[in-house]
């Protein structure tokens, strides 16, 4: 009667599991799908504009005539400043007629990073660092305080389509953590800007959506007025002067 018992129990375990890991997959694998939509679909006639023409002329002279598939990730990145952010499948099609490859060989690049996003952001596109020492320092309360203020989830964009809020893993500055970047599409590839704002707090995230929302360009970089780039709250109190010269090498000399 037990092991009756023990056996139907471990069926039902492996049953949950087994639908457990069917839908895992079904999630991890679906933003590798594409759907068409009025908006985003292979028919829809899509080209780069002239200015950016002359730009993929100039990112193509980069390259080897043989090796123009080279210059698959940054005719993407124009291609999406571009579009305002994001990239529909026909501006990837154009971008593989460009460099003389299959379509699906853009479309594996595109679907592997991140950074090319494939549904609508907003004009100023949002990215909170998640990564354990912006963690660690409050990213999270940041992150729910943008949400908040603009009333959406992550990923989702606003009703004016001003903005979207998404996360990025470690951007490099975890010495100014806890940090964002805007990725600003408000004037396509010709005013595209990039820019990290470090040592937030919610209060001040907010206050940097909000001049976004005005039309300003709030100063990038540190938001700690106590510090100077990455520099200690209160300035330096090492490496005050000039490094001395290793006595082993006659710097005059090697220059």
């Amino acid at each position: 009667m037990f092991g009756r018992l023990a056996a139907q129990r471990l069926n039902e375990i492996r049953t949950a599991i087994r639908r457990t890991t069917q839908a895992s997959r079904s999630f991890s694998t679906a933003l590798n799908y594409h759907i068409d939509t009025p908006d985003n679909k292979p028919d829809l006639p899509w080209e780069f504009n002239n200015a950016n023409k002359e730009k993929v002329k100039e990112i193509l002279s980069f390259y080897p005539s043989n090796y123009k598939q080279s210059a698959v990730i940054p005719l993407l990145d124009l291609a999406q400043q571009q579009n305002g952010g994001w990239l529909p499948v026909s501006a990837m099609n154009a971008v593989a007629k460009v460099v003389e490859v299959a379509p699906i060989r853009v479309y594996e690049v595109v679907t592997f990073y991140t950074m090319f996003n494939r549904t609508k952001v907003g004009k100023y596109h949002l990215l909170v660092c998640g990564t354990t020492p912006c963690m660690i320092r409050g990213s999270r309360g940041i992150e729910e305080a943008i949400l908040k203020h603009l009333g959406v989830k992550r990923n989702e964009v606003t009703k004016d389509g001003l903005f979207s809020v998404g996360e990025m893993e470690c951007m490099g500055c975890c010495v100014n953590a806890p940090m964002m970047t805007v990725a600003d599409y408000s004037n396509g590839s010709e005013g595209y800007a990039y820019n990290y704002y470090e040592d937030l707090t919610p209060k001040k995230a907010v206050e940097i959506v909000e001049a976004f929302r005005k039309g300003e360009k709030p100063p990038r970089g540190t938001q700690n007025p106590g510090r100077v780039n990455c520099g200690p709250e209160g300035g330096n109190t090492t490496l005050l002067g000039e490094p001395k010269a290793p006595p082993c090498r006659d710097l005059d000399a090697a220059e």
